[in-house]
């Protein structure tokens, strides 16, 4: 990354006061500079091929055409980082899916508090962005084709596999940030109803690890929540940190729970991955499974390598199939990683670890 040039940002809104504040927010830092902006898709899909920008701010809810259908037309044809401005919408995940980098909750800029918050948010974010590899959904022209190793994620455990395995006590844990949305559910999506326990810390503000969750929930066999303290982690169940809380998991007897507490951040982040991993680490031991997924920074990275002291075996993700190598480069690096691998090749490792595959 060359630090003495600037990033330059595109900014797509429809709101004409929105729109201002957001490029004087973003101008108002040496890092970065407006290029261009657009009142709504139309004029976007005109103008960012020529002006080419580094990263484009784009909002979800616009007349004419919706910045997720301008996502599923445009970045097929032109993969340019996206950070999705956006109110509290379930829209966003469907957005994430077709190939946005990540987003921030739209602030009230009439209240002073929550619009320095939110331009604290969305700088580190549009800088990521820049530097970030922009997936596709599968089965689109850009996106790489599912290789033989990778098909094997669709090898999923049958009941019968799994009777043998009913009366231990496993653990998956699995941390992500940037990109990390649908990481997280290329890794869980065919995990059987009755999987061991998994626990989940995503980096995600209030309010979306609540719609996160049940967006799972409506796809995948398990059930999925967003955690609540004192849930009880068992088979069939995935919990998703709350976000503003902290996450841990503990042990009463041989029955593992979580906690979620008001804490301060830790790396930068509530939830944080590595107050999750090191909960796993000294509670779970070498019952637990570690996954480390794409993200930017080292959150995670520490608790990981604990597990790993403490037993557990870790997979982190590769830098091929990373939206971001960050959180998983730093874990390998240190010799917190078992196994790294490609997104796709995760599911049929954690299967193996578990016994539920032949080897």
């Amino acid at each position: 990354m060359d630090l003495n040039k600037k990033i330059r940002v595109f900014v797509v809104d429809d709101s004409m006061v929105f729109r201002n504040f957001l490029i004087k927010s973003i101008g108002q830092s040496p890092r970065f500079e407006v290029i261009g902006h657009a009142i709504n898709a139309f004029d976007a899909e005109r103008q960012i091929p020529q002006l080419k920008p580094d990263v484009v701010t784009l909002d979800i809810e616009m007349p004419g055409m919706s910045g997720l259908d301008f996502l599923k037309k445009f970045l097929p044809k032109y993969p340019v980082p996206v950070i999705l401005v956006s109110s509290l919408n379930l829209r966003v995940f469907d957005a994430l899916e077709v190939g946005a980098v990540d987003f921030v909750r739209k602030p009230d800029v009439n209240d002073e508090i929550t619009a320095k918050q939110f331009v604290s948010n969305l700088l580190p974010k549009l800088l990521i962005a820049s530097n970030s590899r922009v997936r596709m959904p599968r089965g689109t022209v850009s996106s790489p084709p599912t290789t033989t190793a990778e098909a094997r994620q669709l090898q999923t455990p049958t009941p019968r596999t799994m009777e043998h395995f009913a009366g231990e006590n496993k653990i998956v844990a699995i941390g992500a940030s940037t990109g990390g949305t649908e990481a997280i559910l290329d890794v869980v999506r065919n995990f059987p109803a009755n999987m061991p326990g998994v626990v989940i810390t995503q980096h995600m503000p209030a309010g979306f690890t609540a719609m996160y969750a049940e967006r799972l929930n409506k796809i995948l066999k398990m059930e999925v929540r967003e955690a609540k303290n004192g849930d009880k982690v068992h088979r069939g169940l995935m919990l998703i940190a709350p976000g503003g809380y902290q996450m841990r998991l503990v042990k009463r007897g041989m029955e593992y729970f979580v906690s979620c507490t008001i804490e301060e951040k830790v790396n930068g982040h509530a939830p944080s991955v590595d107050i999750l991993f090191n909960s796993v680490a000294q509670n779970a031991r070498d019952q637990a499974i570690g996954v480390i997924l794409t993200g930017m920074g080292s959150d995670g990275a520490a608790g990981l390598l604990r597990m790993r002291k403490n037993g557990a075996f870790t997979i982190g993700q590769d830098k091929d199939t990373c939206v971001v190598y960050g959180m998983p480069m730093v874990a390998y690096n240190i010799g917190a990683v078992c196994q790294q691998a490609p997104l796709l090749t995760i599911p049929s490792i954690i299967y193996r670890q578990l016994g539920l595959l032949a080897k």
